[in-house]
């Protein structure tokens, strides 16, 4: 877990302009609080020495109204708030930039599952899971949508949060400033298995990222060994294919369940992040899924050493 999930990943370390607008926000707001915090601090403190008992009987002087005193008290908090709420909306402008024309290149739609992320490319019919490819440098419009219950998409240093509710589709925008993979989670608590709902964004070079995108519009390599062809009647002829689609299977595509798992192989994780995509930790999750991810919604179709080896061996196929 601590190889996949390693890196800085903090709204304190933006590696955006939408995410350095907050961050920058966030610091004005914590300075301002920590002069709040001092100023109240050290005035307790004064008060405490300058009005201690000093063994006088009876009632100290009492003061009652001070105009002076309370147009202060009143006129200070009141500044503070007007300034807070102009950078407030100066910063939601700043993160919220124009929608882009529907059909453009760089649109992705976004479906949260429980628990899991699939991302749709519209124009190339890729599909993928839990690993959002963008190319550095180029705002990415994400809508937004859950297939089950609320969930928070939330990419830390690369921007704002945002929900993705069943029947209502929101839009945010992300951006990259450099290449590099950034982590995110799911937000808003979702069930079981909400920990384990993680985000990968890959973001690439223009040239990089149009080559993976041509890479994965094309079929799951047909098999090149025995093992791997009796791995695809497998995924053929169980119940896998009822959940999961692979592009050049021979299987017919289904409603959506699990990840498509055309490309599986190059991706960098299993199960949302909850383990490397490795062919043994691949084996692993395939042979009991629950154990790995509590209330995974994958069952353990108890197979044989053989038939997971199988499997293991045509969903690994590299072109």
């Amino acid at each position: 877990m601590h190889r996949l999930y390693s890196s800085v990943n903090s709204v304190l370390n933006p590696a955006s302009p939408y995410a350095a607008h907050i961050g920058h926000l966030f610091w004005i707001t914590f300075w301002i609080s920590m002069a709040i915090l001092l100023a109240v601090s050290a005035f307790v403190i004064f008060n405490l020495i300058r009005f201690r008992d000093r063994g006088q009987e009876g009632l100290p002087p009492q003061t009652h109204g001070n105009t002076l005193v309370e147009v202060t008290w009143t006129a200070i908090p009141l500044a503070i708030l007007v300034v807070l709420f102009v950078l407030t909306m100066q910063t939601m402008a700043a993160v919220s930039p124009p929608r882009h024309p529907a059909g453009d290149p760089v649109n992705v739609d976004v479906i949260a599952h429980q628990w899991w992320w699939e991302f749709r490319y519209p124009g190339s019919h890729v599909v993928t899971a839990n690993e959002l490819h963008i190319p550095a440098g180029t705002s990415i419009e994400l809508k937004l949508t859950s297939k089950d219950v609320i969930h928070d998409f939330w990419v830390p240093e690369l921007g704002r949060k945002m929900d993705a509710i069943p029947g209502h589709p929101n839009t945010m925008v992300i951006e990259a400033d450099k290449p590099g993979v950034y982590l995110g989670t799911c937000a808003e608590y979702c069930g079981a298995g909400h920990a384990w709902m993680r985000i990968r964004v890959v973001a690439q070079t223009e040239a990089d990222y149009h080559s993976w995108l041509t890479a994965q519009a094309q079929p799951h390599p047909a098999p090149r060994t025995a093992a791997e062809a009796n791995g695809k009647a497998l995924f053929v002829g169980l119940t896998c294919s009822s959940c999961h689609n692979i592009s050049g299977s021979g299987a017919p595509a289904g409603q959506v369940v699990g990840p498509d798992l055309t490309h599986l192989a190059d991706r960098q994780s299993l199960a949302s992040g909850a383990l490397p995509n490795t062919p043994k930790d691949l084996r692993a999750w395939i042979a009991d899924p629950t154990s790995i991810k509590p209330g995974a919604h994958m069952p353990n179709l108890h197979l044989t050493s053989s038939q997971l080896d199988a499997l293991v061996a045509y969903l690994e196929e590299q072109p």
